[in-house]
């Protein structure tokens, strides 16, 4: 999604994804990331697909200067989906973009980070690494910009 300063994503030392940004944090991971997690998770659940994966636009809003009146910026491919897992947990799951199968496992891992006896391992093999990935590109491209910068000055005449 792109989004560097979503209230969602936990701090540094915080434990607590609490749904929204877990919800954030999946939306952002890659195709290839979500593959990965669901190739090394155990005991795989039985999932129905309830919804989708669908495929749709959204209007994106924007404001001139972040205050200004609203305006609609333009529309945006969003994909969406929802499953329940074999104990009736269902999870939702939407991303920027058409990965179905992205999306749809998204779906699975929401539904998994409800269950009590999930939540934990979910947060640590999936959830800290997207965190993690997601800081460490913040950071490379705040590094990128820094470099970039020139400071200005001024020199004063001594004939004034």
């Amino acid at each position: 999604m792109g989004n560097e300063n979503s209230s969602a994503t936990p701090t540094s030392g915080e434990t607590d994804f609490g749904r929204k940004a877990a919800m954030a944090l999946l939306a952002q991971a890659t195709v290839q990331e979500m593959k990965d997690f669901w190739a090394h998770w155990a005991n795989k659940p039985q999932v129905e697909t309830l919804r989708g994966p669908e495929t749709g636009l959204v209007m994106m809003r924007g404001r001139i200067g972040g205050g200004g009146a609203p305006f609609n910026l333009g529309e945006a491919t969003v994909t969406r989906a929802t499953v329940r897992l074999g104990n009736g947990a269902v999870g939702h799951a939407y991303a920027l973009g058409r990965s179905s199968e992205k999306v749809r496992l998204a779906a699975i891992f929401d539904a998994l980070w409800q269950e009590p006896a999930y939540r934990q391992t979910v947060e640590d093999t999936i959830l800290a690494p997207i965190a993690q990935r997601l800081n460490d590109n913040l950071e490379d491209r705040r590094a990128e910009t820094a470099a970039t910068k020139v400071d200005f000055f001024t020199m004063v005449r001594g004939d004034n």
